[in-house]
């Protein structure tokens, strides 16, 4: 079970909130143990929008698998709105510090600022703010034109929509990426991503498109990519040829199925690696027969891939 805090400061963004609270709620009802709270310095909070919010005012007992949530507030600049007391901020650099993930949306990164969570880390906000963020915050470092990006366990997002791409991530990061597909696909969004290979899902970037029989066979990858899964299988489940498959799948993704499930791969692999599994465990579990394909994969240039192939490595 991991509980997701929403921290609400007055005149926030109803998106802000909405979008990724939807993101863990839709996980939730698919399964996945996500509670949700809500929690401000007042009980009623008005909102950018007019809407009035009720939140607790005692923060819920929180754990290392715990993630809060700080969405952004109408502002041109960070002085107006936002305002936290030094209480709360604590309580946000205490979560962190006690191993948790602390994570923000739009103006919400100058919260994570004055806690202290962006000296020496790289982060984001809406393009509005980045130069007001990089002036307050001058030991951050602010990366521009980018929907999220992830330094240790402060993730900050760039805002508005970009908050739904931050919780995307997040629930592919813990569940895979054929649980992060199934949420986008019930929230009827783009899974896709933008930014540099580190800050973006593989699944969720490969999203941008309309093709339904790609989308069809990025699910069954998704769902076995740990899998030998040949090509054969897969255009057979989409019902086309291998070759119009491959022809329409690297069209609308730039990757060959064989190129998309290694990568795939690489990737939970280095989350696994990130979270302690060895080099060797962590290939073992995501379908390569020996940790040399891994090694090797994890050093490739990230272009596409000409080569056609069987999806299976």
């Amino acid at each position: 079970m991991t509980r997701v805090v929403f921290l609400l400061v007055p005149q926030l963004h109803l998106l802000d909130l909405a979008g990724p609270a939807q993101v863990f709620s839709t996980a939730a009802d698919l399964g996945h143990g996500y509670t949700i709270g809500y929690v401000a310095e007042q009980e009623d909070v008005p909102t950018a929008q007019g809407v009035m919010l009720r939140a607790a005012v005692d923060w819920p007992e929180l754990t290392a698998d715990d993630l809060v949530v700080v969405p952004g507030w109408r502002s041109l600049a960070f002085r107006e709105n936002g305002d936290m007391s030094a209480a709360t901020l604590e309580r946000l650099a205490a979560h962190h510090a006690a191993g948790g993930t602390v994570a923000s949306v739009c103006a919400g990164a100058d919260a994570l600022g004055r806690a202290g969570l962006l000296d020496g880390r790289r982060c984001t906000t809406h393009h509005d703010l980045q130069d007001e963020l990089a002036r307050r915050h001058p030991r951050a470092r602010v990366v521009r034109d980018v929907l999220y990006v992830l330094d240790g366990r402060v993730v900050t997002s760039a805002g508005i929509a970009s908050g739904i791409d931050l919780a995307l991530h997040l629930v592919a990061a813990r569940h895979g990426p054929a649980v992060a597909a199934r949420v986008a696909r019930s929230m009827v969004v783009f899974a896709r991503r933008n930014g540099d290979e580190r800050q973006a899902s593989v699944m969720l970037r490969h999203r941008d498109h309309l093709i339904d029989a790609v989308h069809q066979a990025q699910d069954l990858i998704d769902a076995r990519f740990a899998e030998r899964l040949g090509l054969a299988d897969l255009s057979a489940a989409c019902g086309l040829s291998e070759r119009t498959l491959t022809r329409r799948f690297t069209a609308a993704t730039g990757l060959t199925p064989l190129r998309y499930q290694q990568d795939l791969r690489v990737e939970r692999a280095e989350h696994l690696i990130a979270q302690g599994s060895t080099v060797e465990a962590a290939a073992r579990v995501v379908g390569f027969q020996d940790a040399r394909m891994l090694r090797r994969l994890r050093g490739r240039t990230p272009v596409p891939e000409a080569a056609r192939g069987p999806v299976s490595a």
